[in-house]
């Protein structure tokens, strides 16, 4: 477990640096994680994503299937890469501060 600093705001991260407590997200936490997958900076395209995925899982208490998200969101598994170069679960669910999907290696 480590720590992330954004301000004054000190977050707790696990080993896989995904938020311990997904209550702790808000945007300026997820550009602290974005500058930690590669992501330097997040544009509409990402955050279009970002707010799928949040809001998918605030219903379903589950981050979607890749599938699932790529339909939603009209993306192509190469441009949810271009976008999240550690792809749709480590980068994408862990920048949304969703915790760490299921089978996420």
């Amino acid at each position: 477990m480590s720590d992330l600093q954004v301000g004054d705001v000190t977050v707790s991260l696990d080993e896989d640096g995904f938020l311990e407590d997904a209550a702790d997200w808000s945007e300026e936490i997820a550009v602290a994680l974005a500058a930690t997958e590669d992501v330097p900076e997040l544009t509409d395209e990402h955050w279009a994503v970002v707010n799928y995925l949040r809001e998918y899982f605030a219903e379903f208490q589950v981050a979607p299937m890749v599938r699932k998200l790529l339909k939603d969101t009209g993306k192509s598994q190469a441009e949810i890469y271009e976008l999240f170069p550690s792809g749709p679960a480590k980068g994408a669910c862990k920048i949304a501060g969703l915790p760490k999907p299921t089978g996420c290696v």
